[in-house]
């Protein structure tokens, strides 16, 4: 076995990286793949699975209607 040790592919383009001891953009072989892979971050591109969030709570949002979040500048209905 050769006294070097294979480093991984780069995750974005798959070149082969340098040593992480020469290689400030490890685990990626540049700064353009290191800035693909953050843009992909920022836009949601990765994302783990889970279960689907309910659309619905228990708590829904008060209504304009309901009389207790009436405008303030406006004189109380009359029931």
């Amino acid at each position: 076995m050769s006294g070097q040790s294979k480093t991984p592919p780069c995750p974005i383009c798959t070149k082969p990286t340098p040593p992480k001891a020469l290689n400030r953009f490890a685990p990626f072989c540049s700064r353009r793949c290191a800035d693909l892979d953050l843009g992909k971050w920022l836009k949601g591109g990765y994302a783990i699975p889970g279960p689907e969030a309910e659309s619905t709570s228990k708590n829904p949002l008060p209504s304009p209607a309901n009389d207790h979040f009436a405008d303030p500048g406006q004189p109380p209905e009359e029931e």
